[in-house]
């Protein structure tokens, strides 16, 4: 846990911050007041907040009480638009942050608002932020880069939210101006570190002002936690790493199979409680030779007969240390056609900003990457 974390205002929600206000003596508004100040004007420091007196602001910081918003270390800009950002925490970790510019289609067919704006062109204008959930990652998926690293630690329900404003800020984008949708497919495991992610998602739909229809988690298949997220009143929408097509092939990509095989990940899936016109994501990362045959495209749709369910198909992005090559555009469409023409509506994600390591799967360590790419 990063130091002075509790003195921090970011990450609190409304009743929290109500209950430091009174615990000072000042009236319960000047709750709401930190709130809208924090999340929506996106306040550096306390004594940015005009709305409070100068006493209180003065009081807050004596007493070691700050906004807590990350700070942003590094940024890249690919040829595409996307934007991957190197964040910095109080205990010297970092985290990666990805902003990408009209998004890479992966809500599109998911049955939401934002997955029809993803499925038709558009005249307004929207983005998708990428975030992370811990720094590094402990599922040790075999053709990820951030499983190079391992888990540093979870971050704080304010670290997660604090991406979001931080790029937010850098982009110069207000929420009510523009459509922004959220996936938490960056670093980590969001449903490792489910506390501290659930408390995000409603500080990110409540205080910050983007929809929970706008969200989207990403789990390898944490089983117990997929039953408890289907149970909760304020939740993203769901997909699942799926990545191969039988136990076998999973066991060899993703490990984590070993402790809940298919039958218990698609088990839970069906038992999922799926909002009107909501479907379930599965995202397939497609190796070349190992997981992108035709054969595995109608296993897969054996896989997810009876399910309102569509599949955001991958190809594979390359980087150093991975054992596995990119599928020729052929292949993915091949496997593709296999899965429509079984009743799977099947997607392919555009990747964005693969010449600066940002793309899925690429998250590791951005100025080692960079030097590796120059």
């Amino acid at each position: 846990m990063a130091a002075n974390r509790k003195f921090e205002l970011l990450g609190l929600h409304l009743e929290e911050l109500t209950e430091i206000a009174l615990e000072k003596g000042q009236p319960s508004y000047r709750g709401k007041q930190l709130s809208e100040a924090i999340y929506r004007k996106r306040a550096m420091a306390i004594q940015q907040i005009s709305t409070l007196p100068a006493e209180f602001r003065t009081e807050l910081e004596n007493e070691g009480y700050a906004v807590g918003l990350p700070k942003l270390e590094k940024r890249f800009q690919s040829v595409d638009g996307t934007v991957r950002y190197l964040i910095g925490l109080d205990d010297r970790e970092s985290v990666e942050t990805v902003w990408m510019p009209e998004g890479d289609g992966g809500e599109a067919g998911d049955g939401s608002e934002a997955g029809d704006e993803e499925s038709r062109a558009s005249s307004w204008s929207r983005a998708t932020i990428c975030v992370s959930s811990q720094v590094g990652c402990a599922v040790n998926c075999q053709f990820c880069l951030t499983a190079k690293l391992g888990v540093r630690r979870n971050l704080t329900a304010g670290e997660i939210v604090g991406q979001v404003l931080a790029v937010l800020t850098d982009q110069k984008v207000e929420v009510e101006q523009r459509r922004i949708n959220l996936v938490f497919m960056g670093m980590g495991e969001p449903f490792l570190n489910y506390e501290n992610f659930m408390k995000a998602s409603r500080l990110l739909a409540e205080e910050v002002g983007i929809p929970e229809s706008r969200m989207t988690v990403s789990t390898a298949g944490i089983v117990p936690r997929i039953e408890e997220f289907g149970r909760e009143a304020v939740r993203p929408k769901l997909a699942i790493s799926l990545n191969a097509s039988n136990d076998t092939g999973r066991e060899e990509v993703m490990p984590i199979n070993r402790k809940w095989d298919l039958k218990k990940l698609l088990d839970a899936a069906r038992s999922f409680p799926l909002r009107p016109r909501e479907r379930l994501t599965f995202e397939y990362v497609l190796l070349n030779g190992v997981n992108d045959s035709t054969v595995n495209a109608k296993e897969v749709v054996q896989l997810l007969r009876g399910l309102r369910a569509k599949v955001n198909l991958i190809a594979l992005n390359p980087g150093p240390d991975l054992p596995y090559g990119t599928p020729s555009d052929a292949a993915v469409a091949a496997f593709q056609r296999v899965l429509i023409e079984g009743g799977v509506p099947a997607f392919i994600r555009r990747p964005r900003g693969r010449d600066i390591y940002a793309a899925c799967g690429q998250l590791k360590r951005t100025e080692e990457l960079v030097r590796i790419r120059e």
